[in-house]
């Protein structure tokens, strides 16, 4: 007889120590893949101008767009608008600035900047109706939105 008995193996627990590592690749995973959907175009998307002198914008939350380019059906002539998700008129401006403003604090508002993003065939009497709206609405600072590059290279095209 012997001193030990034989214990009887049975099958070793799964190991869980990597589990939160396969977690955390895929919240990363899924973090950079996600594109959060900003506006939905109605028009053509705007083939932006390029130019030299071009500043990244600092606060993106405290900017809105204004879209400017051809209907995508072509059965419109002449440029069309886009506010947020829905085509609009040159009268409509204003209004979509004081929604703009009653989403932020009374603080915020001063650093609201409106963006216009224009095709590069956009007529310039819409875009200068659009500057006269927003100058009679107090909305001064204005940024067009541009690709990196050079302004010969809009000649070009």
């Amino acid at each position: 007889m012997s001193k030990f008995k034989k214990k009887k193996k049975g099958m070793p627990g799964i190991s869980t120590a990597s589990l939160p590592d396969i977690v955390f690749m895929l919240l990363f995973f899924f973090m950079v893949t996600t594109v959060m959907r900003e506006t939905e175009m109605k028009i053509k998307k705007p083939q932006l101008p390029k130019a030299t002198e071009v500043q990244k914008l600092e606060k993106k939350s405290l900017v809105s767009y204004i879209y400017v380019g051809k209907s995508k059906d072509g059965s419109v002539k002449g440029d069309q608008i886009q506010l947020n998700d829905k085509v609009s008129s040159v009268d409509q401006v204003p209004a979509f600035i004081f929604q703009v403003r009653s989403k932020h604090s009374e603080s915020d508002i001063p650093k609201l900047t409106t963006s216009i993003k224009a095709d590069v065939d956009a007529n310039v009497g819409t875009i200068t109706d659009i500057k006269q709206k927003l100058r009679d609405v107090n909305a001064l600072k204005i940024n067009y939105s541009t690709l990196k590059g050079s302004a010969f290279d809009n000649l070009k095209n």
